[in-house]
């Protein structure tokens, strides 16, 4: 009995912890944007002292800067690349390693503990093509429950839907690593085991997908825009059944149209929330389609290539974040890689908070034809998580090149990488009834979007062929 003990009181500072950040979050939202500004200085100003002190990587960059009187463009830009070659420079516990966070991860049954009962670790999937290990201290693990929490209470929801469901949550996601969304959830359930929840894997069949989630009939349903547009036709085709009072959109680019026709297909409304394996809460959804930055503790900022700042209205050539709330890693005008817009005027819908548009993971749903002539529609992010567990390559493109054909393309001159992705990727396909689907290694490097400058790792270079006028189908 006595090992339960701290563990229950560490859950009960981290509820009491996540109050007062509610509170505070709650405040500072509707208080108007000077208010905010005034919040996210002071703590700017904590965090440098503190990263400073504690981190020599930021100690040594931070040499030539005053102690107190900077300003934010003042601080160095850092990138993944150079914050995660020199780890164990750069973390502020000189208790954490990276090799010993490396061990610890490698073991997926850990997925949702603490690493040295204290730190939650995510692994980004790297879809920068450079992967990362991210650790969480229970001070931000409070502001990211406070800040989902405060956005979920201004959703309207039907309640009764909510009763009727016994408040069941499912979530649909990649669940073989410690990416952050399963890893934050398994961390939930097991602070409330009491809780109705259940995990669901993207790379299931859409069809025992569909059946099991019948079964289960949540309350609210969670996952990847992508695979939300795919349940979504499922329940507008009669085969998906559920009712859920809320639906959660996060991972990839939620479009207006894809938001509208979930929306639609159940009935409720869509949460859709931006985040990263850096920062779990940065922005969330209005009505009016922009996302508001939590910037009472996300300082979010557009910038050209040359690091200055991107006018209102015009896409920013990369976003620099600041983590205001985590201390174990300090990730200060960090590159994030996403593109934002942020809006010249205060958002139609009331908030105080600032509005951005953001173009972020944004691949292409595959529709692939079965043996049987039937077309089935393929989640990227499913593709995409096949692909990288099995070969280690972030760098790579899946591209649908025919109706049943697609070409894999891979940044690796590794042989045995480019064989098991080939495989896995075979197998996974074989699992949706497309076992005829061709997969073919393309010699080629993937393909950068020239519009956006960015990969996109799995897309649709396939056009099928229009049908002349007058002629037989």
């Amino acid at each position: 009995m006595d090992t339960l003990v701290p563990g229950s009181l560490a859950t009960l500072a981290e509820d009491l912890a996540r109050c007062a950040r509610m509170v505070e979050s709650w405040w500072s939202h509707h208080a108007g944007p000077g208010a905010v500004d005034a919040i996210a200085g002071q703590r700017l100003e904590a965090l440098v002292h503190f990263a400073r002190g504690k981190s020599p990587l930021i100690r040594d960059r931070y040499a030539s800067l005053p102690a107190t009187g900077f300003a934010l463009a003042d601080l160095p830009i850092l990138a993944k690349t150079e914050l995660m070659a020199d780890f164990d420079a750069w973390v502020t516990d000189p208790a954490v390693r990276r090799k010993a966070v490396e061990g610890f991860v490698a073991d997926r049954s850990h997925i949702g503990q603490r690493f040295r009962d204290r730190y939650l670790v995510w692994r980004s999937s790297g879809s920068t093509g450079s992967p990362g290990l991210f650790l969480q201290d229970p001070a931000a693990l409070a502001v990211y429950d406070a800040l989902a929490a405060t956005h979920w209470a201004d959703i309207p929801c039907d309640a009764a839907r909510i009763m009727a469901r016994s408040a069941r949550a499912a979530l649909v996601v990649a669940t073989g690593d410690h990416y952050a969304s399963i890893a934050s959830w398994e961390r939930t359930c097991r602070a409330h085991p009491g809780s109705s929840a259940r995990t669901f894997s993207v790379l299931a069949p859409v069809r025992s997908l569909v059946e099991t989630l019948n079964e289960y009939r949540p309350a609210f349903l969670a996952s990847y825009p992508s695979m939300l547009e795919l349940l979504a036709a499922e329940r507008a085709e009669g085969r998906l059944r559920i009712d859920p009072a809320i639906v959660w959109s996060g991972g990839e680019t939620l479009s207006s149209s894809a938001q509208a026709d979930i929306e639609e297909a159940f009935g409720c409304p869509v949460s859709n929330e931006y985040g990263a394996s850096e920062c779990l809460s940065i922005a969330h959804g209005c009505r009016r389609g922009w996302l508001h930055v939590d910037a009472d503790w996300v300082i979010l900022e557009g910038v050209e290539a040359d690091g200055s700042p991107t006018p209102p209205g015009r896409q920013s050539h990369t976003t620099l974040l600041t983590n205001l709330a985590n201390r174990i890693q300090p990730l200060i005008r960090y590159d994030l890689g996403d593109r934002i817009v942020r809006s010249a005027d205060r958002c139609a819908c009331g908030s105080a908070l600032p509005a951005i548009r953001v173009e972020g993971r944004a691949d292409d749903i595959l529709a692939l034809r079965s043996a049987e002539n039937v077309v089935v529609k393929v989640s990227p992010l499913a593709v995409a998580t096949v692909i990288e567990e099995a070969s280690n390559v972030h760098r790579f493109q899946a591209a649908q090149v025919g109706p049943s054909r697609i070409a894999l393309r891979l940044e690796t001159g590794n042989s045995r990488a480019r064989r098991d992705a080939s495989r896995a990727l075979r197998a996974y396909l074989a699992l949706q009834g497309l076992g005829n689907v061709r997969v073919t290694l393309d010699s080629r490097s993937p393909r950068v979007d020239l519009r956006s400058g960015k990969l996109r790792s799995v897309v649709s270079e396939y056009r099928p062929a229009r049908r002349k006028p007058g002629r037989p189908a």
